[in-house]
């Protein structure tokens, strides 16, 4: 008989339990990685409402050490023990270094360079970082201290100096920052980091917070010290300290390690003064600012029409001092080349394809190479400039004449070669008809039919209506000329045959 009392009491039963299991499973704690100097790692749950001083008190032991003889670094600071872990940035896996605190070296002189450096190394912070040396707050790590990086390379600060220093500290935004991570394969926002430039230790305190875009992204710009051994590195044989080393992760994903690394798009901010697209006229979150000295801001959707736009029609440009497939301020500008090629990665996974597959055809042609001309291959290739045999190294193998694409010959260049087809009984060919029913050529076979080659670039160029007189749109080329007579266009063509 089904007693449907002992029923109910299971169901109950099963049901609390699942209870019980989900409340277990809801938490807030941060699974965080411990370095210490001595090649300990530990693992420790931290909630958001726990204090340095706390993590000092549970890692310590472990150590052997008294709380108070720690030293907690992350994020390029020394964090004091007041400052809980929501306040520290911190992620899911995300690396802290814990260090014993070592007392201060007498300055008694001595020959071994070792101790030269670790003194003068001393000497150097005790200037340069005195007693108080980060305003209030500054004891939370680089990455929740910093201001926003207004500055850049135009308006450059003079050395030494501060030059948002005369903005008051309140109204100072806090730094963000953007990148493109290859993980989550979109742009994401980031998280800073720091590291000793020589041994590429976290255990690194820096001397000072960057001011500019180009402290964070150019090297030797900035110098701190080293906790990751006993004798802390040094730069030199002078003994000078040596230079931080910043670099990128994404937040949105959890920490791979000190070898995680995104992308930085120092272009793209967050649009805290509310400038309108330039192209849309609307007012976006995140915007990208072109680097020109008028800062033109486009929102991202219409930096992603605008990149395409110039891709299908090849108007990307060669940066005329670092080379590079890159795109300009969309007003012209003067010096507003986009630097960073990384941007480019707002296109999807088949234009960003595309567009490296252009920058390294346009690479090959400006410096007087050729292109497989076999479907499905395109190898650049770099040949003398009186070389007309060609084959395709390490590619298909394909010999072709530089002049008119086709299988290599002797003596002038054919239109189009004449093929001779047999038939079968009941089964006519025609020979015409069947050079152009290959399927992996169809393409190239009606670009054959409907274009011809510009005489300067070789790129193919299709004729819809209009006079004889052709101008090649291929970025850098702007070559004129006769469709007629395949040469340079001159009054003589104009006259003949302009209109046909």
């Amino acid at each position: 008989m089904f007693d449907i009392v002992n029923f109910l009491k299971n169901l109950l039963y099963n049901m609390l339990a699942i209870f019980s299991f989900s409340r277990k499973k809801l938490s807030n704690k941060l699974s965080i990685y411990v370095k210490s100097n001595t090649g300990s790692t530990l693992s420790v749950d931290l909630e958001p409402h726990m204090d340095i001083k706390d993590v000092k008190e549970i890692v310590a032991p472990q150590l052997g050490l008294a709380p108070d003889e720690l030293k907690i670094i992350f994020a390029g600071k020394e964090l004091s023990d007041t400052i809980t872990i929501s306040e520290c940035d911190l992620g899911q896996q995300s690396i802290i270094h814990a260090v014993k605190a070592r007392p201060t070296i007498p300055s008694s002189p001595s020959k071994n360079f070792q101790a030269n450096g670790k003194r003068r190394l001393n000497s150097i912070i005790s200037e340069e970082s005195p007693e108080e040396p980060y305003p209030a707050g500054s004891s939370k790590p680089l990455c929740e201290t910093m201001s926003d990086l207004e500055l850049t390379e135009v308006n450059e600060r003079t050395p030494g100096t501060n030059s948002i220093s005369n903005e008051p500290p309140a109204e100072r935004r806090k730094a963000n920052f953007f990148v493109y991570c290859s993980q989550c394969e979109k742009v994401c926002t980031g998280k800073l980091r720091v590291r000793c430039g020589i041994c590429r230790s976290g255990a690194f305190t820096v001397h000072r917070d960057p001011e500019s875009w180009d402290d964070v992204l150019k090297k030797k710009r900035i110098t701190g010290h080293c906790e990751n051994y006993e004798v802390p590195c040094v730069e030199n044989e002078a003994g000078d300290p040596p230079f931080t080393e910043f670099y990128f992760k994404c937040a949105e994903h959890s920490s791979r390690g000190e070898t995680d690394f995104a992308a930085p798009l120092n272009l793209i901010k967050t649009n805290h003064k509310d400038i309108p697209c330039i192209a849309c006229t609307d007012t976006s979150d995140t915007v990208l600012v072109f680097p020109c000295a008028a800062g033109h801001v486009s929102c991202l959707d219409c930096f992603r029409q605008y990149c395409v736009s110039r891709l299908l029609e090849r108007q990307f440009l060669e940066h005329p001092t670092q080379g590079g497939y890159t795109l300009r301020c969309p007003v012209g500008c003067d010096a507003s080349y986009i630097e960073d090629v990384h941007h480019f990665k707002l296109l999807s996974k088949e234009q960003y394809d595309r567009y490296q597959r252009f920058a390294t055809e346009e690479y090959v042609l400006r410096n007087g190479g050729v292109l497989c001309p076999q479907p499905g291959c395109g190898m650049g290739l770099l040949v003398d400039a009186d070389c007309r045999r060609v084959q395709c190294q390490n590619g298909c193998g394909f010999v072709f004449c530089r002049s008119c694409l086709q299988g290599y010959h002797i003596g002038e260049c054919l239109e189009t070669p004449t093929a001779s087809l047999g038939t079968a009984s009941g089964y006519s060919i025609d020979p015409l008809r069947a050079s152009e029913a290959r399927w992996d050529e169809a393409s190239k076979i009606a670009i054959k039919v409907t274009t011809k080659p510009c005489p300067q670039c070789r790129t193919a160029t299709e004729r819809d209506g209009g006079c004889m007189h052709m101008v090649c749109t291929r970025s850098g080329c702007g070559y004129e000329w006769c469709w007629v007579c395949q040469t340079p266009w001159t009054r003589d063509c104009m006259a003949a045959h302009w209109f046909g």
